[in-house]
C-alpha cells in the first residue's frame, strides 16, 4: 500500500514507518519543516494547510502526530500545545480526505486516540462501547476523535486508535521508570492500586498493521494487552526482572510538586480490555506482562 502517515517521526511512528517499509510499502511522512527526502511532503497542520493531491496518492493515511503528555510539566500553555497538536492536525487531515473526489480517497484513515477517553475507571473494566470519562485527557479524546467525522461522513473507513501504554525501554511512560529502579530507589506510583492498560511494543506494531488490513474493522479500537495490571503490580515485575527493590512508594503529593496537572493523569486508574481486537482474533505475541517487559528491556 501507499501510505500517508504523520507524526512518523515520533516513538511510535518511527518504529512503525520502518515495520512497514520493512513490509514493502510505500511510507510517505508528513512534516512541518522543508522536506529533506523523497519520501517526505511539508504540511502545516496549525494553519490547516496539506496539499490535496498528496492525500489523493495514499490508499491509507496513519496519523500519530500529537505532543508527548508525560515530557513537560501541564502548565496552562502546555495543555493547549496538547490538545491543538492532536485536533488541528487530524482536523486538517479529515477535512482533506472528505474534499477529495470519491474515488481519490484513501480507503482508511487510522488515527490515534488513547485510552485517557474513558477517565477514571477505578477497578472497572472497560470495552470499547463504554462512554469518555471526565479530565482533561478524556476532553482532549473527546475532540479529537470527533474530528475525524469528515472523513468517516465521506466514506472512509475510520479506526479510532484508543492506545494504552506501550513498552519499550528506549521510550514511552517505561524509559523514564528505568533509571530510578536501578539505582533502587523507585517504587509504586501513589497506592500503587491503579490499573495500568500497557501494551508490548511488538503487539502494538502487529495491532496497528492488522489494523491496517482489516477492511471490516472501523471505530474506537482499544491497542492494549489482554491483562491490565495495577500500578504496584507493574512495579514489582519491573525490579523483578531487574533484580532491583521496588521499596520506595512514591506518594501522591510529590507527584503532584514534579508533575503538576499530570499527576492526576498518573494516579487515575484505567482498566481498559482490547474487546474489539478480541473478537477480531487478534494473537498477542506478548498476553502477559511478563513477556511484554522481557521483550522491552532486551528486544
Amino acid at each position: 500500500m501507499r501510505i500517508l502517515m504523520a507524526g512518523a517521526s515520533g516513538f511510535l511512528g518511527t518504529r512503525l514507518a520502518d515495520l512497514l517499509t520493512a513490509d514493502g510499502h510505500e511510507v510517505t511522512r508528513l512534516v512541518r519543516r522543508p522536506p529533506r527526502g523523497a519520501d517526505e511532503r511539508q504540511w502545516n497542520p496549525s494553519a490547516a494547510q496539506l496539499d490535496p493531491a498528496v492525500v489523493a496518492q495514499a490508499d491509507a493515511v496513519v496519523n500519530l502526530a500529537g505532543a508527548g503528555v508525560g515530557d513537560r510539566r501541564w502548565t496552562d500553555e502546555y495543555r493547549r500545545v496538547i490538545r491543538s497538536s492532536r485536533v488541528d492536525t487530524t482536523t486538517t487531515l479529515a477535512i482533506t480526505i472528505a474534499g477529495l473526489p470519491a474515488a481519490d480517497r484513501p480507503r482508511a484513515l487510522l488515527n490515534s486516540s488513547a485510552v485517557g477517553w474513558y477517565g477514571d475507571t477505578g477497578d472497572r473494566a472497560v470495552e470499547e462501547d463504554a462512554p469518555a470519562g471526565e479530565g482533561f485527557l478524556a476532553d482532549v479524546c473527546r475532540v479529537w476523535e470527533a474530528a475525524t467525522r469528515p472523513a468517516e461522513d465521506a466514506g472512509v473507513r475510520v479506526v479510532r486508535m484508543r492506545i494504552g501504554l506501550p513498552l519499550h525501554r528506549d521510550g514511552g511512560m517505561l524509559k523514564p521508570q528505568l533509571l530510578p529502579m536501578r539505582l533502587g530507589i523507585s517504587g509504586p506510583l501513589g497506592g500503587g492500586r491503579q490499573w495500568w492498560p500497557w501494551i508490548s511494543m511488538v503487539d502494538w506494531l502487529a495491532a496497528t498493521r492488522f489494523l491496517l488490513d482489516s477492511d471490516e474493522i472501523a471505530g474506537p479500537v482499544n491497542l492494549v494487552g489482554p491483562a491490565p495490571v495495577t500500578n504496584k503490580e507493574f512495579t514489582r515485575e519491573l525490579a523483578r526482572q531487574l533484580s532491583r527493590p521496588a521499596i520506595m512508594p512514591i506518594p501522591a503529593l510529590a507527584l503532584k510538586v514534579v508533575l503538576g496537572g499530570f499527576s492526576v493523569e498518573a494516579l487515575s486508574s484505567s482498566r481498559v480490555l482490547p474487546g474489539v481486537l478480541t473478537k477480531a482474533g487478534f494473537a498477542y505475541r506478548h498476553p502477559d506482562l511478563p513477556s511484554a517487559l522481557h521483550a522491552a528491556l532486551t528486544e
